[in-house]
């Protein structure tokens, strides 16, 4: 039977060897993140919803897109919604000065939106149910992305880029409605 003071190698008591060893662990690691680059660029900004759920699927595409390290991140519940007032209009507003201030200071010249399916935000503005129907979920997203796709390509000269994650990490490109198109408005309502 072992005492609560157990002694291993050398006489250390258990706890102040592993107190030792922590410091080194936590420095090791730290030196195999690389340092902050130098420089004030990025490539885009991102703004994707708050939901944990998609982040990994949404860091995996962002490396495939060749974005990595380059890019600034806002998350806000809903992604497009919050271009809508929701769930305040403090949201869009905070939106919109993420976006100034990584165009002036990062000089961006793309902003991604990502939305993704089964989304609580969605539920809650537009329908509890909206996910038990996928072709109306993707309809409805997809008017919402190109509302805010318009409202950016009216404020900013930047390239605007639309996604939507699927439950199972997919992420799918959506195309801009045209700026015109009320048919599908009418439909989601």
């Amino acid at each position: 039977m072992h005492s609560p003071n157990c002694r291993i190698y050398w006489g250390i008591n258990r706890r102040l060897f592993l107190r030792a060893l922590i410091p080194g662990a936590i420095a090791s690691i730290l030196q195999s993140v690389p340092p902050a680059r130098a420089g004030n660029t990025a490539t885009a900004l991102v703004l994707s919803c708050i939901d944990f759920r998609f982040l990994e699927a949404e860091r995996s595409f962002l490396a495939l897109q060749n974005l990595t390290n380059h890019y600034d991140w806002t998350a806000l519940a809903g992604a497009s919604l919050a271009l809508n007032n929701f769930p305040q209009s403090a949201d869009t507003t905070t939106f919109w000065d993420q976006l100034d201030l990584s165009y002036q200071l990062h000089h961006i010249k793309k902003v991604v939106l990502i939305d993704h399916q089964d989304c609580g935000a969605y539920a809650r503005q537009i329908d509890p149910l909206l996910s038990q129907n996928s072709d109306r979920e993707r309809q409805v997203h997809s008017y919402y992305l190109s509302q805010a796709y318009w409202a950016i390509c009216d404020r900013y000269p930047v390239n605007v880029e639309l996604y939507f994650v699927t439950l199972n990490g997919w992420v799918e490109p959506i195309l801009p409605m045209a700026r015109s198109d009320r048919t599908l408005k009418e439909k989601i309502d």
